[in-house]
């Protein structure tokens, strides 16, 4: 078995300097809307946010693509955390809605024209499906340069308002998009399973960050899509013990169901730890501040050991939804995990208590990475982490990854062959092995050894749970936020908006 080879200093796949001009519209850099210098199209239903829980379907005119932009026709969306907290508050953290925006960046569709210079080098042509890469960066600066472009200080991402104007997301039913950005599909994925490379690629980066290697002990933090996926990619990726926490059985049931994970553990709802002090001391803020502080993260270290108890004696030949224990386990934990530890937690909530609990559940030398966006303010126990050399890494988006995730899809890894469980019946393409997989072997390490990768796991697709067609857009984002459907109370795990037709 090899690591992961693709480092940060990969180069850039992207030509230099592309995102001013080229791509635009007369000025337009979500190049989508209908300018007067362009052929203009219609009707592109397209979902759009005006406000809080004002999402709109409207008609917008559109226009042919324009320099070394595709058009293409989206064809499946997948709805992520961010769509929802602009959906539902306006803003995403500190990003706030400042004029009308499209949602979405998780898609993938099918290309159906071309822009004038478009490069041969490309290898694109009418009628390829693709995956989108949501991310437009300025190619020039420093860190694009150095493979890093996620942190490109010039980067406009779809459906984010970080920028202003803010460029439109992908739930429209056609866009124009950069070519470079597109990434064609092997003929063995599909296009939902091309959807989901966008939160994968979030999970390959994390992995490739944690420098994850063959045998090494994994604990996930949340086991909502993205914990799902970093369960699964952790296992393809060798990791000999997967464990998923979260505070609701039926996920953790899914994850083993589908062969993500090693072991579960049920974290307990319940109110915040007491806080000490009373008396006078209980008047001072700075004083009540610390003792809450200091209960929060002596809470933290006992749950730590509790759950690393739980998962070192826990035993159970197959999981149960009814299951009421706190967790259970389809292969032994490491011997040493009781007191040492997981050599990598992947902590997907940004909940303060997961990353508290996350570093003392990190053995020493390892790694907490921080995948989850929670408070940006936090208190977490950096002695204990400095003492037993923990590194606390971050991860914001990702670079150089979808060819990552095409290979792991191409190569059977984490296509649907027949394994697993369905969040809901659907169908997914089937096709013998691309030679893409040799993707998944050079980048994210081969398991020749029957650990991790060398299990059958379900596919990505099962994780789609719920999907919508784009002029019930604003269902589908209120089943998102429900957490179940209207109909029959079916728990959500990853809501779509595809469009099948003609």
């Amino acid at each position: 078995m090899s690591p992961i080879a693709v480092t940060e200093s990969a180069p850039v796949a992207a030509p230099v300097a592309k995102q001013n001009g080229t791509t635009a519209v007369n000025g337009d850099m979500n190049g989508t809307t209908a300018s007067s210098s362009a052929s203009s199209f219609g009707p592109n239903t397209s979902a759009v946010l005006h406000g809080a829980k004002d999402l709109r379907i409207e008609e917008r005119p559109y226009a042919a693509p324009t320099g070394d932009q595709v058009q293409i026709r989206v064809r499946a969306t997948g709805l992520c955390g961010s769509d929802l907290h602009y959906y539902l508050h306006g803003r995403n953290g500190d990003f706030a809605l400042q004029h009308s925006m499209c949602l979405g960046h998780e898609s993938a569709g099918e290309i159906v024209a071309l822009g004038p210079n478009v490069p041969a080098s490309a290898s694109l042509a009418v009628g390829d499906r693709v995956a989108i890469e949501a991310g437009r960066f300025c190619g020039s600066c420093p860190k694009c340069r150095d493979g890093r472009y996620n942190l490109c200080k010039q980067m406009r991402f779809a459906s984010s308002a970080k920028t202003f104007p803010h460029l439109d997301g992908t739930l429209q039913k056609y866009m124009n998009w950069p070519s470079w950005l597109v990434h064609k599909l092997p003929a063995n994925v599909s296009l939902t399973s091309a959807a989901l490379c966008e939160p994968l690629s979030v999970v390959l980066q994390g992995i490739r960050r944690s420098q994850l290697q063959p045998g090494q002990s994994v604990l996930v933090y949340g086991a909502g899509a993205v914990g799902l996926l970093a369960c699964a990619a952790a296992k393809a990726s060798g990791a000999s013990f997967v464990a998923a926490v979260d505070i609701d059985q039926g996920k953790l049931t899914f994850a083993a169901a589908n062969g993500w994970a090693d072991a579960t553990y049920l974290l307990p709802r319940g109110a915040p730890p007491a806080t000490a002090g009373g008396g006078e001391e209980s008047q001072d803020p700075r004083a009540r501040r610390a003792a809450e502080d200091k209960a929060a993260i002596s809470s933290a270290s006992t749950s730590a050991t509790l759950l690393l108890q739980a998962l070192s004696t826990t035993t159970s030949s197959s999981p149960s939804p009814a299951s009421t224990s706190t967790g259970y386990a389809t292969q032994p934990a490491p011997l040493d995990l009781a007191t040492e530890g997981f050599d990598v937690v992947f902590e997907c909530t940004g909940v303060p208590a997961c990353v508290q609990t996350g570093i003392f559940a990190t053995r020493p030398g390892g790694k907490i990475v921080l995948i989850g966006m929670g408070n940006p303010i936090q208190t977490l126990p950096i002695g204990s982490a400095s003492l037993r050399e923990v590194d606390i890494v971050g991860v914001f988006r990702y670079a150089n990854t979808y060819p990552v995730a095409l290979g792991l899809l191409a190569g059977g890894t984490l296509r649907a062959q027949g394994g697993g469980v369905h969040a809901q019946a659907s169908s997914s393409s089937s096709s013998s092995s691309s030679s893409s997989s040799s993707s998944f072997q050079q980048q994210c390490g081969e398991d020749t050894e029957g650990q991790g990768a060398g299990k059958k796991m379900g596919g990505i697709d099962n994780l789609v749970s719920h999907s919508f067609k784009l002029k019930d857009a604003v269902k589908a984002f209120e089943t998102l936020a429900n957490g179940k459907d209207a109909e029959r109370g079916r728990g959500v795990v990853k809501v779509f908006i595809t469009d099948d037709e003609p």
